[in-house]
């Protein structure tokens, strides 16, 4: 039997729609019209459901310290109550073993008809350590290609994306990554301009947290975030809380980069113990003083790029849905409201805020 949604105004991820009405079957969308529109009952704003590409937990359970299918549920709650349908749990630099209980906690979560995961988000440990960040220096290392091999015949169909930072990698071992279909991210790399621009250029499609831990923008070493900015083609994810990126900033890689740009939420929880340990201090996350994580939702990212960026709300919604979508290639998950597809859809107020989530 039909649903049928009436939306005030209608974001296909493509064009906005006015008085229109989705009608939904057995969790597909098979009509787009205005026949049947409910002016009582419609929601002002519904637009596709929002992804979230890398956030480590929620409900005070980091997947790095709990590697368990219930820390992730606690991820997906999160995710959804922010407006994003589709995540990726994300654990950041770690020894073997949190890695492979990391990708058992998904094939549980999944087993167990877990919605929403679209695979095991690993960022690091072959990584930089001149780009750190907060993560671990004592577990970042260049890797071998036994050590990759061993966890991709482990579990590469549960891993979505390796972050890594490819001046320290041989291209034999990301060859290897991406042949798994997982997507490899430049991140945490201190890469100069043209090693960077060489790296695009040979296949690695899309970098992690534009300007945070890694080689920046100067006039005479243009670095990983030059070498972004003149690409043609690589897209990078950005942290858009206004302290991991001062909005000005965010403005200035929007002009520039396009469609190329997207959103993650790169959101923690309050942790004490582990190697990675938050604090909530206001409305984001510090470890001993130092800036750590974000309180972010994607649907924040929204507000936060229409309110302080001046993205107009379609584009701060693609690049929080169909930008992220694109990266990830995946062939039901499109960050858009499209006939034939999931009926995957956000319905908001017109400020933007949270009503309700319709998951095909």
């Amino acid at each position: 039997m039909s649903q049928y949604i009436s939306a005030q105004e209608l974001f296909t991820g493509n064009s906005w729609i006015s008085e229109a009405v989705v009608e939904i079957d057995n969790g597909k969308i098979i009509a787009i019209k205005k026949e049947g529109y409910d002016h009582q009952n419609a929601y002002p704003l519904v637009v596709p459901a929002l992804i979230d590409l890398q956030i480590y937990g929620a409900g005070g359970k980091l997947l790095s310290e709990f590697p368990t299918a219930d820390t992730i549920q606690k991820i997906y709650e999160y995710c959804v109550a922010g407006g994003a349908a589709y995540f990726q749990p994300t654990i950041a630099s770690q020894r073997n073993e949190i890695i492979i209980a990391a990708i058992d906690a998904v094939r549980e979560y999944k087993l167990k008809g877990g919605k929403g995961c679209m695979g095991l988000h690993i960022e690091g440990p072959w990584i930089n350590p001149i780009k750190k960040g907060a993560h671990n220096e004592k577990v970042i290392h260049a890797p071998s290609i036994d050590e990759v091999k061993k966890i991709l015949d482990y579990g590469a169909e549960h891993i979505g994306m390796i972050t890594v930072a490819p001046e320290i990698c041989s291209k034999e071992i990301i060859d290897l990554i991406q042949s798994k279909g997982i997507v490899v991210s430049a991140g945490h790399t201190n890469a100069d301009y043209t090693n960077a621009l060489s790296f695009f250029n040979d296949g690695i499609k899309v970098a992690t947290h534009l300007y945070n831990a890694m080689s920046p923008l100067q006039h005479r070493a243009p670095g990983v975030v030059g070498a972004l900015f003149n690409h043609k083609t690589a897209m990078c994810s950005l942290v858009a809380d206004g302290y991991h990126v001062d909005f000005s900033a965010i403005q200035i890689a929007k002009k520039i980069m396009g469609e190329r740009l997207f959103c993650i939420t790169d959101a923690v929880t309050t942790t004490t113990t582990g190697f990675y340990q938050h604090q909530l201090v206001g409305d984001k996350y510090e470890s001993s003083g130092t800036l750590s994580g974000s309180a972010l939702t994607q649907l924040k990212s929204v507000n936060n790029l229409v309110e302080h960026v001046g993205v107009d709300v379609g584009e701060a919604i693609k690049m929080c849905s169909l930008y992220p979508a694109k990266v990830m290639q995946h062939k039901n998950i499109t960050g858009s409201i499209a006939l034939n597809e999931n009926a995957d859809l956000l319905c908001l107020s017109a400020d933007r805020q949270f009503i309700k989530m319709f998951v095909a």
